[in-house]
């Protein structure tokens, strides 16, 4: 087991990596549209295909990690990404674009399953988490501010997901192989524990990551179009809210347990409802970057606390897996639901939709934070290559 103090960096650098495209959304979704023959529709379309097949490599994959071995899965994960991504970004055939974001969508999800696998197994899951949380929200905002000035086009933040796995890629050679634990019977996801609870919060999260997505799939257009923002200020608030959720993040990291996780989870996502109806009303610069900034400050600090919470459930990672697989799924539906709704209702009735789901769904999330507080679950001593760790730590 890992020691309480350490931090896995392979295990935050695959999760960086799994978590890049999610967070990369809008500006890919919003790219697909203007550099190639699609609608809005159709874009946000090919986002919940990329975001779908994430989602299916975590179903597939929830309970094989250590009996495959977290370094060769890492590999091909990162292999898939690479080749994904960077093949749709040089491309200009939608097909092949859409078959590149499915490749690529799927290896994010292997790093996804990978990590999530590794950082259930932690004694402090929720520190690795926002270590991981801070990783992503900082490159995704140097790529929000960069992508601007590079010229128009679908390829330049396809190509940042490409190289961002491709710069992981030496990291693997820290991750353990597959272990003779991984062999036993019973590891095959048969006999989950905390089965209700596990269910109820992975179709929560479900609905949760749904309407987070759908918003955040359709917020470059809610600045472009509703807002009359320009590309480069709609890019320099998405930056300046990742920046935010980074110091949301640091202090989430800093409170650890101390709150639980019932207070941040259900009085966060009541919060994040009031800024998905506030930032999808904007009509000028100041409600659009306080509704986004705002946004983007609480959802991060909400997700390490679920994605903490789903750790809780099982120590060997399953419900940790199967709750970001339909995390994912949530996510995957998010862009075309968002095109959806604001184009039939408007971008104000998309939010106001939103953020009532999400004061639904509050309760039963909160319900499952109060459950897993009353227990004390065993921490399952998981073989690993220690050593590789340690060099982790030290660089």
């Amino acid at each position: 087991m890992f020691a309480p103090r350490t931090t896995p960096w392979p295990l935050v650098a695959l999760f960086t990596a799994g978590y890049l495209a999610p967070y990369l959304l809008p500006t890919v979704v919003g790219r697909l549209d203007s550099g190639l023959p699609l609608t809005p529709t159709q874009a946000g379309a090919v986002g919940s295909a990329l975001l779908l097949s994430s989602a299916s490599a975590g179903f597939l994959l929830a309970s094989r990690v250590e009996r495959i071995g977290a370094r060769r899965l890492a590999r091909v994960g990162l292999l898939l990404a690479v080749v994904g991504y960077g093949g749709a970004a040089l491309t200009h055939a939608v097909p092949a674009v859409v078959l590149g974001a499915l490749v690529g969508g799927f290896g994010s999800g292997t790093a996804t399953a990978v990590a999530a696998t590794g950082i259930a197994a932690l004694r402090d899951p929720h520190r690795a988490t926002t270590a991981g949380l801070l990783g992503v929200s900082a490159l995704a905002g140097a790529v929000y501010l960069t992508v601007p000035h590079l010229g128009p086009g679908h390829g330049q933040p396809l190509a940042a997901i490409a190289l961002a796995a491709l710069a992981i890629w030496p990291l693997t050679s820290r991750l353990p192989a597959a272990t003779a634990r991984s062999h036993q019977p019973g590891w095959d996801g048969s006999g989950l524990p905390h089965l209700r609870h596990g269910l109820t919060l992975a179709a929560c999260m479900l609905c949760w990551s749904l309407a987070q997505n759908s918003l955040w799939g359709v917020s470059g257009r809610i600045g472009l179009t509703q807002a009359q923002l320009t590309e480069t200020t709609v890019g320099a608030v998405f930056a300046v809210g990742l920046g935010a959720g980074l110091l949301g993040v640091t202090g989430a990291g800093a409170l650890g347990p101390r709150l639980g996780k019932a207070l941040p989870i259900g009085a966060g996502t009541a919060l994040i409802a009031a800024c998905i109806a506030l930032s999808a009303s904007a009509t000028d610069l100041t409600t659009f970057a306080t509704g986004e900034i705002a946004w983007n400050t609480c959802y991060p600090i909400v997700l390490s606390y679920l994605i903490g919470l789903a750790a809780s459930l099982d120590t060997r990672g399953r419900w940790a897996v199967l709750v970001g697989s339909a995390s994912s799924l949530g996510t995957a539906a998010g862009p075309l639901t968002g095109s959806l709704l604001s184009t039939q209702a408007g971008f104000p009735v998309m939010g106001a939709v939103l953020a009532v789901g999400l004061l639904v769904i509050a309760v039963p999330l909160t319900v499952v934070a109060l459950g897993a507080g009353r227990r004390t679950l065993p921490v399952v001593e998981i073989p690993v290559e220690a050593p590789a760790y340690d060099k982790a730590t030290a660089a």
